[in-house]
């Protein structure tokens, strides 16, 4: 009975042609993060050869060198990595408190929705980047801080969706019976409601990617992440003074995460077209 939904959403997704083409950069950037190590092993933040080597001058370097002779195709193959795994784990992070906050709140109401909703405007008027730069200054700049402190401002408006999608499903007639025949809270809202309110979750979680990779870029860019690793936005930073002379430095990685960021929105719009039956997808114009 599982097959045909998931072959209809299947047809659904692949006729959006802009989702498939999202798919398909974010799929070359995942692999570009898994095969880093293979093309590029060792420390990508060695100086390898003369500073400024221009794009397709030296075969060695086809994407060049930046100001301190780093090999850029090097950065960018193991900056997709942090990329990835940033982009991924901070929105693995914000779903988790978000559907935690979401659920109980639409689920019970009352003192428990005012409660949590008031912590839920707390985070959402609070300036994003500037508790970010200020985790980050007093924590230090690690992986780790920078990955919970993106999950911690961006879980908001999972909760909100997911409190919506609960208010809507408590009433159905499914949870009345599941109510009815004696089943604990805890079960109804992970066994009977949380399931049914996935769909719509997926399709924010795939969005909140995108926004973790412009929040750890940000921070990169102003030297706020971990210096050791790789990072698209950190070689933006380090390339901003050169833009005049050398002004790939900056491009490239810039490039990057435009398509990157702009790949997973479509996705996530493709993921609505195809989550909603009530939607028709035009077969001429995507």
């Amino acid at each position: 009975m599982m097959s045909a939904p998931l072959s209809t959403f299947r047809h659904r997704f692949a006729r959006n042609r802009a989702g498939m083409a999202g798919l398909v950069v974010v799929g070359l950037v995942t692999i570009a993060a898994l095969v880093a190590p293979l093309f590029y092993p060792g420390d990508p933040l060695r100086s390898v050869a003369s500073p400024e080597i221009w794009p397709f001058i030296d075969a060695r370097f086809p994407l060049g060198t930046d100001a301190l002779g780093r090999d850029i195709a090097a950065i960018m193959f193991h900056g997709a990595r942090t990329t990835i795994v940033i982009g991924l784990t901070a929105s693995l992070v914000a779903s988790v408190i978000g559907t935690t906050i979401g659920s109980l709140a639409g689920y019970y109401g009352g003192l428990v929705d005012d409660l949590l909703m008031r912590v839920a405007e707390m985070f959402q008027i609070i300036p994003h980047l500037v508790f970010l730069i200020a985790l980050v200054a007093v924590l230090g700049p690690r992986v780790d801080v920078v990955v919970i402190g993106i999950g911690m401002v961006s879980w908001n408006s999972m909760a909100r969706l997911v409190r919506a999608e609960f208010m809507t499903l408590k009433h159905r007639e499914f949870v009345l019976a599941a109510r009815a025949v004696g089943m604990s809270n805890v079960r109804i809202i992970l066994r009977e409601i949380l399931p049914n309110a996935l769909p719509p979750t997926v399709i924010l979680a795939s969005l909140i990617v995108g926004g973790a990779v412009l929040f750890e870029a940000a921070l990169s860019f102003l030297g706020l992440s971990d210096p050791t690793i790789a990072s698209w936005g950190r070689l933006i930073g380090e390339g901003r003074s050169l833009i005049r002379t050398s002004w790939y430095i900056a491009a490239i990685p810039g490039v990057g995460i435009l398509l990157t960021v702009l790949s997973l929105n479509l996705i996530g719009d493709a993921l609505t077209d195809a989550l909603n039956p009530r939607i028709s997808i035009p077969t001429d114009d995507r």
